[in-house]
């Protein structure tokens, strides 16, 4: 795997777990500043090839 799919995978995941925590604690505001974040790198992911699937 190189860097930059590293990279990417990494921000995913810890987007999601930023995204979980601001749910949890009922932090609209942040949970959809997390959400589009998660988005645009779903979007990078896909646009440079990077499966996101298992993550």
């Amino acid at each position: 795997m190189d860097a930059f799919t590293a990279g990417i995978l990494q921000r995913i995941e810890s987007t999601r777990s930023d995204l979980d925590h601001a749910r949890r604690t009922g932090d609209d505001h942040l949970a959809d500043v997390e959400l589009a974040e998660l988005e645009d790198l779903h979007r990078l992911a896909a646009e440079h090839g990077v499966p996101i699937d298992a993550h």
